[in-house]
């Protein structure tokens, strides 16, 4: 079974921080197929930016997911998450939207650390879509955005440990989420160093998309997640004008 991992913008240093973390929790029979953004913003930092990456995300789903089992798009915020569980015929699970689904099965409330200081409202916005607007305790942003921590970790540990034990104490939450693609590989530091749970928002997606190649929940016949009735478009990737004309039809996934 194979796995297309989807990091919608355009860092490819990030697609392969990603890569080395994830590989090796791989079961066996599992592969991963990573792939960056097509085009768009280096780092997701903005709503104009992440409005972008929902373009590219469905954009690299219609290139690449055609051999694909599962698709993970493995960027915190998950933009683009419901175009492609619509157009997608296996499974599609969102980086923040698995996170955020295990802390509230963890604890009562849940806070998130991340990077990006404009990232806080468009979180909440979030969270509020998958009904967990009150199990979110609150929100903690650090200056540098996931990319600049991604090309000083060190540097960073400390910063995001302090984040997760103001917003702990802060808010009373018993599980922090340390969310973004950028900040791969930093909670199994951060957790020494602070009170709460800490969840890895890449390590927990994967999780899901490993539960999701197991159960393999049907598409919806009907319905919002359905297939689209296909529609004709102007200056689109000819993969994804395809998959748009004819969604049902266009093959796997």
């Amino acid at each position: 079974m194979r796995i297309l991992l989807i990091n919608p913008n355009t860092t490819a240093e990030v697609t392969a921080l990603m890569a080395r973390l994830l590989e090796p929790q791989l079961p066996p029979g599992v592969t991963l197929k990573p792939v960056t953004g097509r085009f768009g913003a280096r780092y997701i930092a903005s709503r104009s930016a992440a409005a972008i990456a929902g373009h590219a995300a469905l954009d690299a789903f219609a290139e690449h997911g055609g051999d694909c089992d599962a698709v993970y798009l493995a960027c915190f915020g998950d933009p683009g998450l419901l175009a492609l569980k619509e157009l997608a015929s296996v499974p599609v699970i969102g980086m923040a939207e698995a996170s955020c689904l295990e802390a509230a099965a963890r604890s009562g409330r849940f806070a998130i650390v991340t990077g990006g200081e404009r990232w806080g409202p468009m979180l909440q916005e979030f969270v509020g879509t998958l009904g967990l607007g009150d199990r979110l305790a609150g929100i903690e942003t650090v200056a540098p955005t996931g990319a600049e921590i991604a090309r000083d970790p060190d540097g960073a540990v400390e910063l995001l440990a302090q984040a997760c034990r103001d917003v702990a104490a802060r808010t009373g939450a018993a599980t922090v989420i340390l969310g973004g693609a950028g900040l791969a590989g930093l909670a199994a530091r951060i957790r020494p160093r602070v009170e709460v749970e800490v969840i890895c928002s890449v390590e927990a997606g994967l999780s899901a998309v490993l539960a999701a190649l197991t159960t393999r929940p049907p598409k919806p016949p009907q319905g919002d997640l359905a297939f689209p009735a296909g529609i004709a478009s102007i200056g689109l990737g000819e993969s994804l004008a395809a998959r748009l004309a004819a969604p049902s039809l266009a093959g796997r996934p």
